[in-house]
């Protein structure tokens, strides 16, 4: 078993009985920097994941698995972190996202429901030829496999 599946095995047990709580990615850069991003259906805490990251290194020098020395990291996902999986979406549910379609693209709304082949998203357009400067608020159905990152966009207003 390779340093990622197992550290993959390990958080899992951790969080087996949190069924509110999944594993968004796992990364292992070099055998030398493991990262690991946890979110939760509410939101995670730091408490969470200092559970998640001692469960991790302890099994990890008591298996030896790595013989040299390395960076533990456990957090959950930052504003800058695009949504990777379903369970991401749903969550941001009601939220204000900003889609980058695979053609550079962008829509910027907020996000209406989301299945696992696409999004839907309530957006202003300004209809072109218009006399008037003013926008419609449309709904666009986005393919998940036309969309390049979607990330949850956040206002100071």
């Amino acid at each position: 078993m390779g340093v990622e599946q197992r550290v993959r095995a390990l958080a899992e047990e951790k969080i087996a009985d949190r069924p509110d709580l999944f594993i968004v990615e796992i990364k292992v850069i070099n055998n030398t920097k493991i990262i690991i991003l946890l979110d939760g259906d509410n939101g995670v805490g730091i408490h969470d994941c200092a559970l998640v990251s001692r469960h991790v290194g302890y099994h990890l020098e008591e298996e030896n698995l790595l013989d040299h020395a390395y960076n533990l990291e456990v957090s959950s996902p930052g504003l800058d972190t695009p949504l990777i999986l379903d369970r991401q979406f749903a969550k941001n549910i009601g939220r204000n996202v900003t889609v980058k379609h695979l053609t550079g693209d962008k829509v910027e709304g907020k996000l209406l429901l989301a299945d696992e082949e696409s999004i839907t998203v309530a957006h202003q357009v300004k209809a072109k030829g218009a006399k008037t400067k003013k926008a419609e608020l449309v709904e666009s159905k986005i393919l998940k496999n036309s969309i390049a990152e979607v990330k949850v966009s956040v206002s100071f207003k």
